[in-house]
């Protein structure tokens, strides 16, 4: 198993923590809140690549990293929900497969599982802002799809591209696994 002792572990994903805080940026502001970005893309790419504890680890750091640098803090529970549980959510890519079909399936589930945390954090933290008339559950599911939906588009898009990219130039230990088990 890969974990961070290995310093190629440990650097790639270093790597997709900064490019994760960069890309993050990096998108289009919603009028109503949230943005469409990039974020995402390197640490799902990460978790397919090296599995679920490597990319569940440096999600929730990424989402340390994002508190750290633009807070939205209402309570306590709710900062767990929408920084380290959600961004940490995106390391369940690492529990599929890292092909193509494992990155469509792997991501989807990811993103679902963080529309999770922001659904339930909205829900319960932020329902007063809810228009009103608003039903807060339909509130919160809206404004957490109207963003991660297209984000999630995006990522799928971009990380099957660089998943076929990377298998190429420099295949992680993971994918050379996967390859021997398909192989025979």
């Amino acid at each position: 198993m890969n974990d961070f002792r290995d310093t190629r572990v440990l650097t790639e994903a270093a790597l997709a923590i900064a490019l994760a805080f960069v890309l993050g940026f990096i998108g289009i502001d919603l009028p109503f809140g949230g943005s469409i970005s990039l974020e995402m893309i390197p640490l799902i790419l990460l978790a397919l690549r090296q599995g679920p504890v490597v990319g569940v680890i440096a999600g929730a750091a990424y989402g340390l990293l994002n508190l750290a640098v633009e807070p939205v803090v209402v309570h306590p529970v709710q900062v767990l929900f929408d920084y380290p549980l959600a961004f940490g959510a995106l390391g369940l890519a690492g529990f599929f497969r890292p092909t193509v079909r494992g990155a469509v399936i792997g991501a989807t589930v990811a993103v679902l599982a963080r529309f999770v945390c922001h659904f339930v954090s909205g829900v319960v933290f932020f329902a007063s802002y809810a228009p009103e008339g608003w039903n807060p559950y339909v509130y919160s599911g809206a404004y957490n799809a109207a963003y991660l939906v297209p984000s999630l588009a995006i990522a799928l898009v971009v990380v099957v591209v660089l998943l076929r990219a990377l298998e190429g130039a420099q295949p992680s230990p993971r994918q050379v696994r996967y390859r021997r088990s398909t192989a025979s």
